[in-house]
């Protein structure tokens, strides 16, 4: 239903997270893990994938930063729409259309 490859950045003039620098947050990708419910993991991290380290909300490097959550058992995995992100859809890209909205809501919801 949503894109292989969905990105989020916070479409306020300042990023919550880094007030110097752009985030974007990598949503799914279709080479990331897709986290299951049977999955136990517990030691999750960000990675910055332009700067190629971890990345803390004081930033890693400069420029803009492509952030991905890393499993520490998995790797990258596809992180599921924070509650930030329904709060600010349009900051999606590709952008949602209204079906692939109410769809995300609607497991957001159930779960």
């Amino acid at each position: 239903m949503l894109p292989s490859r969905l990105l989020w950045c916070d479409p306020r003039p300042i990023p919550r997270f880094n007030r110097q620098e752009p985030v974007t947050q990598v949503v799914c990708d279709p080479d990331f893990y897709e986290p299951v419910d049977e999955d136990d993991c517990s030691a999750f991290s960000y990675f910055c994938q332009t700067h190629d380290r971890y990345y803390w909300h004081d930033g890693c490097g400069e420029g803009a930063h492509l952030v991905a959550l890393h499993c520490e058992r998995h790797g990258p995995e596809n992180m599921w729409p924070q509650p930030l992100m329904m709060a600010f859809p349009e900051g999606f890209s590709p952008p949602l259309s209204d079906v692939q909205l109410a769809w995300v809501r609607a497991e957001e919801d159930a779960s």
